[in-house]
């Protein structure tokens, strides 16, 4: 059998799947900074495959990621949409298609 090396975050759920197929893997449990910066290089990863894809199932890989970095800093989905409404009241939103060609 032969070994493949990730090094990487993925889904809680994933060893258990990889075991289902009568394959065994190797994890680790981090936390702390170091789980912050794998969540950051995560996102970055889903981004990526979102921007080649343009795929609704990687958009949704973006905010399973951003909820993974939400736990990891202790602050609620609420918290996060507090500070979401805000900037929108202040600055808009991304709905009009708004391109700032010059100024002026």
């Amino acid at each position: 059998m032969s070994e493949k090396v990730y090094n990487k975050l993925v889904r809680d759920n994933i060893p258990n799947i990889i075991e289902a197929t009568n394959k065994n893997c190797e994890i680790e449990i981090v936390e702390g900074e170091e789980l912050e910066k794998l969540l950051n290089e995560k996102l970055q990863e889903e981004v990526n495959e979102y921007l080649e894809s343009n795929d609704i199932e990687e958009l949704a890989d973006i905010l399973e990621v951003v909820h993974g970095i939400l736990n990891a800093r202790d602050i609620g989905i609420d918290e996060l949409e507090v500070v979401r409404v805000k900037k929108k009241e202040e600055r808009g939103g991304f709905y009009k298609g708004i391109r700032l060609l010059k100024v002026y």
